[in-house]
């Protein structure tokens, strides 16, 4: 429902949202549609924004849950219909906000996966050959590892957001937030070796780009802004090649960077810095699969660890 009609109080709200908080394109389309989706349902009721009461918020949710949605989209639903009351009470003079007490949805902690060290490894010796096509690929996955950058932050990268003698990069987060993050040697070469003569000039020089797309870091066979579908793909296609086709993405090296950073001893506030995570407590979620995945190894590694929790305390030679 991007392009559905809203009231004149929920179109102030995203306007407001994209104008004042600078929140993405993507984000407001989600809030469209679920305002959207609210509105339908006040319509139903015979209720107008100004009227709606606690009780009704409550309606609506369980309207959702019964609909089959997921706990993550009913909470996201909640915290698009809680940001339409609360504007509508702070800027636009309504004398209540009939979510004040609504509970938010409880939702199951889910750990992001992450790849191993040695599969990161494999999805990179995966690309073989030194022509252009091979050159941008590897370049986009040794990236992806070692800056953590979201899939929409790698696309939109330019050649002017881009310092190889330094090291480092510009990126553009969730409501354009602008960060500076660090690559290593790995990624240098390989962002060296697709700006070389063999690698983004000469799709330059075989089809000139539009103006639109003369600065794109990354390029598609025609010229273009990769998109991050083509990114996707990208990855998708060499982690098939490297038999873990099924686990990866680009959020999935993501996870991977965060989570190897913590098991080789980094910061988690470094690593939320890092990632562009506004909250501490969105990067903490990596702390508990690093403790996670060292009790495994732990597990499988000491050999007093696999005996069952009686035999530990049992007394030796009848002592």
């Amino acid at each position: 429902m991007a392009g559905a009609q809203l009231s004149a109080d929920a179109e102030e709200f995203l306007a407001y949202l994209a104008v004042e908080r600078g929140r993405a394109l993507s984000s407001i389309a989600s809030y469209r549609g679920d305002l959207a989706v609210y509105e339908q349902f006040l319509a139903g009721r015979g209720a107008a924004l100004a009227e709606v009461s606690e009780r009704l918020v409550e309606d609506f949710l369980a309207v959702l849950r019964a609909s089959g949605l997921k706990p993550a989209s009913v909470a996201r639903a909640l915290v698009a219909v809680r940001g339409l009351h609360r504007f509508c009470h702070d800027e636009r003079g309504a004398p209540l906000d009939p979510t004040v007490d609504v509970a938010r949805p409880r939702l199951a902690a889910g750990l992001p996966k992450a790849l191993d060290e040695d599969e990161v490894l494999a999805l990179l010796a995966a690309v073989r050959g030194e022509d252009t096509r091979a050159r941008r690929d590897r370049a986009i996955i040794e990236l992806l590892y070692a800056t953590g950058l979201r899939i929409s932050e790698l696309a939109g990268l330019s050649l002017g957001d881009l310092d190889l003698e330094r090291g480092v990069l510009r990126a553009f987060g969730k409501g354009s937030k602008e960060r500076l993050v660090p690559f290593g040697s790995h990624a240098s070469a390989a962002l060296s070796s697709w700006l070389e003569p063999a690698g983004r000039p000469a799709i330059v020089a075989s089809r000139t780009p539009a103006r639109a797309d003369a600065d794109a870091l990354f390029l598609s066979s025609r010229s273009r802004r990769m998109s991050r579908q083509a990114v996707w793909e990208v990855v998708h296609r060499h982690a098939v090649a490297a038999g873990i086709g099924s686990k990866v993405t680009p959020h999935v090296l993501r996870h991977s960077f965060a989570t190897h950073l913590l098991d080789h001893g980094a910061d988690v506030r470094v690593v939320q810095e890092l990632l562009g995570h506004a909250s501490i407590t969105t990067t903490q979620v990596y702390t508990k699969v690093s403790s996670e995945r060292l009790r495994r190894v732990y597990d499988q590694a000491h050999p007093r660890a696999r005996l069952p929790p009686a035999a530990r305390g049992a007394p030796v030679n009848g002592a």
